[in-house]
């Protein structure tokens, strides 16, 4: 008999029914160390109180009128992320997915609306992901998301991860829309890419006169120790992609650009009857007003800089396990001399959570709120996981 939950997920055999912070706990009572955040989404922690009393105080009042009508909760949280960002405008989403779709529709508008439609092609780096929509897997298109879904949308091109040679000549062809890519490739495999490449893709945007859109749904929000990870290059994008960490757990995404980006974005253009409701911006503000302090950003470079000493002396003691790590603040991938199913099947054992991904690594994406001797502790856990997998190398 079929399972009553489409099938489409390999499950781990754990039920979590509460949180806390950085643990989960099970039905049966069993704790286990979240070093994966719920993929990067839980970025202050399980049942945040300050979250929760948000939620709770807005869920009294107004849960949802549809974007008919003004909503104070979303025009507060599009000031705020307007304040704190390149963006002048702000479009509200339910997921990365959501916008993704977004993303890619005002590339193709905005070029319409200059009158060149034909250039409409938008240039993606392999390893990529940017949500399971069929735009979203045509713009990666890996075999792994695309498979069985053809034919896929037409007008996404791919050059190699970080290449960019490859992309100045795909962009000298005169028909590119947009450039878009993940600063730190998530599902690719944690791959960052290098500040100075940033800016070098930036300058070849400029040049050409393509749109730069950055993927910041995984790696946005605090993740890496700024509050939107372009930052760290000293660059804008024309517009960004955001979710996960920015609702804290509560489904909410959003795309933020430039006035001249959204300028074709005219009323009717697009649409969502859930994106930007009250609560999940209610939500949002509060997760914005705590992680754009500059003591909370300061905070996580520390605690990332600690967890990044410990996973060094973690690939030295067990080398034979982990060859080292790679990634950007606390976005830090894992890599594996072992298959990186072993070591999560194996951080279940030691009541660890970890979160597998391309390239044979293993993601370490805790909660921003993690402390210091949290993080001793999943070290001392990962330490333990490898001493299960000797022999397995």
């Amino acid at each position: 008999m079929i399972d009553p939950v489409m099938p489409t997920y390999a499950r781990a055999p754990l039920d979590f029914v509460r949180g806390e912070g950085c643990w989960l706990l099970t039905d049966d009572d069993r704790r286990f160390l979240d070093l994966g955040a719920g993929i990067g989404v839980v970025s202050l922690g399980h049942a945040n109180p300050r979250l929760v009393a948000a939620l709770e105080t807005q869920a009294r009042q107004l849960w949802h009128v549809s974007n008919l009508y003004r909503i104070g909760p979303q025009e507060a949280l599009a000031r705020r992320l307007v304040a704190e960002t390149f963006a002048d405008t702000v479009f509200f989403t339910n997921s990365g997915t959501e916008a993704a779709e977004l993303a890619i529709k005002m590339v193709r508008r905005f070029w319409h609306e200059a009158g060149a439609p034909e250039r409409h092609r938008i240039v993606t780096f392999e390893g990529a992901f940017h949500g399971r929509s069929m735009a979203a897997i045509s713009a990666a298109g890996s075999e792994k998301l695309t498979r069985g879904f053809a034919p896929l949308l037409p007008g996404f091109s791919r050059v190699p991860f970080a290449d960019l040679d490859a992309l100045a000549a795909e962009l000298a062809r005169g028909d590119v829309a947009a450039v878009m890519l993940e600063p730190v490739q998530g599902e690719g495999g944690i791959r960052p890419f290098a500040p100075e490449d940033l800016s070098r893709i930036r300058t070849l945007c400029d040049e050409s006169g393509a749109l730069l859109v950055l993927d910041e749904v995984q790696c946005g929000t605090g993740r890496t120790g700024r509050l939107y990870d372009h930052e760290w290059a000293g660059i804008t994008p024309d517009i960004m992609m955001v979710a996960k960490g920015i609702g804290g757990g509560f489904p909410l995404g959003a795309v933020l650009a430039t006035e001249a980006a959204a300028r074709p974005m005219a009323p009717g253009s697009h649409g969502s009857t859930y994106g930007g409701n009250p609560l999940a911006c209610a939500v949002g503000l509060e997760v914005i007003d705590t992680i754009a302090d500059p003591v909370f950003l300061e905070a996580v470079r520390t605690k990332a800089a600690r967890l990044q000493d410990g996973l060094d002396v973690l690939a030295q003691d067990a080398n034979d396990i982990f060859a080292g790590w790679r990634g950007r603040g606390l976005m830090l991938g894992l890599e594996c001399r072992v298959s990186n199913a072993d070591v999560v099947a194996a951080g279940y054992e030691e009541n660890l959570l970890l979160v597998p991904a391309a390239d044979n690594v293993v993601r370490l994406l805790p909660p921003l709120t993690i402390s210091e001797d949290e993080i001793d502790e999943g070290l001392a856990r990962l330490a333990r996981v490898a001493r299960r997998l000797e022999g397995k190398a």
